[in-house]
């Protein structure tokens, strides 16, 4: 049986921003028709915690997928980074996955524990605590995008690829 994923996005936020890295990775993703998984997307989530929390907790209900994987820019960074968890205020919340074993075999791919203190630790922390309180056996990780440019699309969408993959046989 093909395992379900969500997998989300953000728009953009500043006035003379032409895209979000995260939803460029997305719509690249969508474009790839060999992969194994059922695949759906949320994308051109608002850049605002409460609003974006609602729609993805939405769509969780809605789909129930077995997996989702957030994903947001992070302009300062080179490479992909998969975040241990999200705080807020005294509160963390890990992911139940084991990331050191999802990007043990990727190129471009490292582990974070920033999530940073945008709209894209709220997302994530509020991800996770659903599914905690909810109970569900379903796994959530954040990935944040570094700028895409001719240079990085192809490695990191391969490392990308390789996380899907590898989050389906967790």
């Amino acid at each position: 049986m093909k395992k379900r994923f969500l997998l989300t996005s953000f728009d953009t936020w500043l006035r003379d921003q032409d895209s979000n890295s995260s939803d460029d990775l997305l719509q690249e993703v969508s474009q790839v028709v060999s992969l194994p998984h059922d695949l759906k997307f949320l994308r051109l989530l608002p850049v605002d915690v409460m609003l974006a929390s609602s729609w993805v907790i939405q769509k969780v209900e809605e789909l129930q997928p077995d997996y989702i994987i957030c994903c947001g820019m992070a302009a300062s960074r080179q490479r992909l980074s998969v975040e241990e968890g999200a705080n807020q205020g005294a509160i963390f919340l890990p992911t139940a996955v084991n990331l050191e074993k999802l990007v043990l075999p990727t190129v471009a791919t490292d582990i974070s524990s920033d999530c940073g203190k945008f709209v894209c630790e709220g997302l994530y922390y509020a991800v996770l605590d659903y599914l905690q309180q909810s109970k569900l056996s379903t796994r959530c990780i954040f990935v944040h995008v570094p700028v895409l440019n001719q240079e990085n699309l192809l490695v990191v969408l391969a490392d990308f690829l390789l996380i899907i993959n590898n989050l389906a046989l967790i």
